[in-house]
């Protein structure tokens, strides 16, 4: 696997780093709000311009001498992606002049080893070409004026951003699988993904909902590459009060949807919360595969450990398929297993059964535990296709009512007991033929 370019996008709060992105990217991914701090953590996308891919790496913020211990670790981020930066983009409010973050932050760029392109943003016309002009004082070099908000420039911000990436036809391994790391907020999703990327890539706060959006990584479990996702906690839509966190949601939901596994964390020492279900639920609701890890297993005692098993056997019945596993994402504690744990479940997602062998079996339960009438007619399946993998879906046509979900939920069953089906959910649908006479 060839590595693809890298292009970082750093600078001061609330210069237009994530409006850039966006206008690179051509759609609404970065979260944007007049607010200092809004994005956090570094995030990638894969971009494409003349040709050559890259990857687009939105940083946090960048102050010097920082006075919060949060918006330190926010700096560490930029020096981080800087570190793996082919180009970086240093990104400047033209109209605000030079401040005295700027001129720190270039004289650390002006030692680094790779192309930096001074980025005027907010120039919306040739008008304000003089505040364009004022940053040749950074000594990095010509600054390229733009209005990430209207698009002017970005064309030709772009054409040198490509001219600046390494020779190479910047190949990616594709059709990489994905995984999703989901839970409540402050359970350890970042942490595990740190543990998986083996580097301090997310920021870990005891504060809850540090994490704001979905973080990419590529990782690999014993030799297989796959891309993983730590997304924002989920939360109930009445308590997301602010629109960044709003649009936060929706795109950790729309991860999930994308995922090929979910890894569901579960807090050990605080056990299974409402919370956990809902998106527990929302995890089988998308069709991606499911394993539920209990973190934090080590620092819980006996009574917590007893209690959170139960907890799991209780109000996480519903999606008793999904494998199990108890783990400590600080320490790494059991992770070895979750490779093994995670090939299990995509080869269960890719299950098929044989059309012949289905419908042997079908019509045995059917036989022996006839579907209840409904409606004062019973229902009766003629026949039976897996119409799709990833997840499993089987299409049941029937005569006389449909099946309720007791009887569909009876069939799921019946399968797992006699194909395993580990980790997936199983998609199973009634279709009633209609009568010749109606």
């Amino acid at each position: 696997m060839s590595r693809m370019p890298v292009v970082a996008v750093v600078g001061r709060p609330n210069v237009g780093k994530s409006s850039l992105v966006n206008r690179i990217l051509g759609r609404r991914l970065a979260v944007v709000q007049e607010k200092p701090g809004v994005t956090r953590d570094r995030r990638e996308f894969r971009a494409e311009w003349a040709g050559r891919e890259f990857l687009l790496v939105d940083t946090g913020g960048w102050e010097v001498n920082p006075r919060e211990e949060l918006v330190a670790a926010i700096s560490e981020q930029a020096e981080a992606a800087l570190g793996a930066a082919d180009v970086v983009l240093f990104v400047l409010d033209a109209t605000a002049g030079v401040s005295v973050d700027d001129a720190h932050v270039a004289s650390l760029l002006r030692g680094a080893p790779r192309e930096v392109i001074v980025v005027a943003n907010k120039i919306d016309g040739p008008a304000q070409d003089v505040d364009a002009a004022d940053l040749w004082q950074l000594g990095l070099g010509k600054p390229m004026p733009i209005s990430a908000l209207h698009g002017r420039g970005v064309g030709d911000l772009l054409d040198r951003v490509v001219a600046g990436l390494p020779e190479g036809e910047g190949r990616y391994e594709k059709n990489v699988q994905t995984l999703a790391i989901i839970g409540r907020p402050n359970v350890g999703k970042s942490t595990l993904l740190n543990r998986l990327v083996g580097e301090e890539r997310v920021l870990v706060s005891p504060v809850p909902g540090t994490t704001r959006d979905p973080i990419d990584a590529m990782i690999r479990l014993g030799d297989k590459p796959f891309k993983v996702i730590d997304t924002a906690g989920i939360r109930r839509a009445p308590k997301v009060k602010e629109s960044a966190d709003f649009y936060s949601v929706l795109r950790a939901k729309g991860a999930l949807a994308e995922a090929d596994v979910a890894l569901l964390l579960v807090d050990t020492v605080e056990g299974v919360a409402q919370q956990d279900q809902r998106i527990a639920e929302a995890a089988a609701e998308s069709g991606a595969g499911l394993i539920v890890l209990l973190n934090k297993w080590d620092a819980a005692d006996l009574e917590q450990r007893e209690r959170v098993t139960a907890d799991v056997a209780d109000r996480l019945q519903f999606v008793g398929w999904a494998p199990l596993l108890r783990v400590s994402a600080l320490t790494g504690a059991r992770l070895h297993r979750l490779g093994g744990t995670v090939d299990r479940v995509l080869e269960s997602r890719e299950f098929r059964i044989p059309t012949g062998s289905l419908n042997r079996l079908i019509r045995g339960w059917q036989e022996r535990h006839p579907a209840p009438a409904r409606n004062g007619r019973r229902p009766h399946i003629l026949y039976a296709v897996q119409a799709g993998t990833a997840p499993p879906t089987i299409i049941l046509f029937v005569s006389g009512s449909e099946p309720g979900e007791d009887y569909l939920r009876y069939l799921e069953n019946r399968l797992r007991k006699e194909f395993g089906f580990e980790g997936t959910p199983i998609k199973i649908f009634a279709r009633r033929r209609k009568s010749r006479s109606g």
